[in-house]
């Protein structure tokens, strides 16, 4: 059932490609009517999200409390990371240790629909290829991060020290203030002519105070970081240490002592077994088979920190048997059987009869 050669994939196929890269093969003369597949093999894509959050100190921080009577401001740079979640998924790719040949007949029509990694999906019918991906959210959350410079008039620069720089820029938040409550209240001497013109005049003036502000106050801005691994389970795994994690750094090497440890564990809960006949004999696998894999199952999990970030149940290839129909029951002219497969595990997920 095994064949190693994998040429004849290319000098013989009669090729669908469709939007998903799925290849559609049938048996021709030129390729010996043999059509070559891989099985897949189930790896786990990990994905972690963090968030750094970087703080920094206004030029006039030490007079907050002295011009506008605050004390809660930023009073120097830093830069803080909190690892924000964890997910794991699945995926399969070719297993190229697990090569099969079908071979059939002149006169015979079947086909099999691959992957572009030539990983079987279908026979005899069109592959589900509704399959989804996840996409990770925005990089960037800006929650105070204010370009103050372009609010400073050229008296405020020209004041000629910290002290008194502070010191304008206060009276200016305070004019600022003052000019926003008289076009409320409606008592300033220039109103705006309509109410679009109103709240474009009030949303300059807080854009304006905003940044002065900051320079008291100090910004805050937050950056969503991703890390994104790949895990091929063979066995079980008790707390492995596949990253760590700092709140100074980030993601670090699990190597790197400077961060915690984020540990792996993985239970095989169920390894795939042949199945049996009636006598709960084992059944052998028919001669030039249809090959695919009964897969096992995987309890898979992280923790950070004494706590678990993520966990899920996974079937997975390798973690099961091969097995195989009957070629025969692909190449009948009447009711001849259908298959589609999990493109993950290699399992079949539909099988049935189509009458031509």
């Amino acid at each position: 059932m095994k064949n190693g050669i994998l040429t004849t994939l290319i000098l013989g196929m009669a090729l669908l490609a469709t939007a998903q890269d799925v290849v559609q093969l049938r048996p021709e003369k030129f390729n010996d009517y043999a059509l070559n597949y891989y099985l897949p093999k189930t790896v786990t894509e990990i994905e972690f999200v963090a968030s750094k959050t970087t703080r920094k100190a206004g030029e006039y921080y030490q007079y907050a409390r002295k011009y506008l009577g605050i004390s809660d401001v930023i009073t120097e740079d830093s830069e803080t990371w909190h690892l924000e979640s964890a997910t794991i998924t699945s995926r399969g790719e070719a297993n190229t240790d697990e090569r099969y040949q079908l071979t059939f007949k002149a006169g015979q029509t079947p086909y099999i629909f691959v992957s572009e990694e030539h990983t079987i999906l279908s026979v005899n019918t069109a592959p589900d290829t509704n399959t989804t991906t996840t996409a990770t959210a925005a990089n960037q959350d800006v929650i105070n991060d204010i370009d103050s410079s372009k609010a400073l008039s050229s008296d405020i620069l020209m004041s000629g020290s910290i002290a008194k720089m502070a010191e304008m820029a206060a009276k200016q938040i305070y004019r600022i203030r003052e000019s926003r409550m008289d076009i409320l209240t409606g008592d300033a001497d220039n109103m705006p002519a309509d109410g679009e013109s109103l709240r474009i005049v009030i949303e300059q003036l807080e854009q304006q105070e905003q940044a002065l502000t900051a320079l008291f106050e100090g910004t805050t801005s937050v950056e969503y970081v991703t890390q994104k691994m790949v895990y091929t389970p063979t066995d079980n795994v008790e707390n492995q240490v596949i990253l760590r994690f700092s709140e100074h750094l980030g993601f670090v090497d699990a190597s790197d002592l400077c961060g915690a440890p984020i540990y792996l564990s993985i239970d095989v809960t169920e390894r795939g077994e042949y199945p049996l006949d009636n006598k709960g004999v084992v059944k052998k696998v028919p001669k030039g088979a249809l090959a695919y894999n009964i897969p096992g199952k995987i309890d898979i999990s992280l923790h950070f920190d004494s706590k678990t970030l993520a966990r899920e149940e996974l079937s997975v290839a390798q973690l099961g048997v091969v097995f195989g129909l009957d070629p025969a029951l692909l190449s009948r002219k009447k009711e001849r059987t259908y298959v589609v497969f999990d493109p993950t595990t290699g399992g079949i997920t539909q099988i049935g009869t189509a009458t031509e």
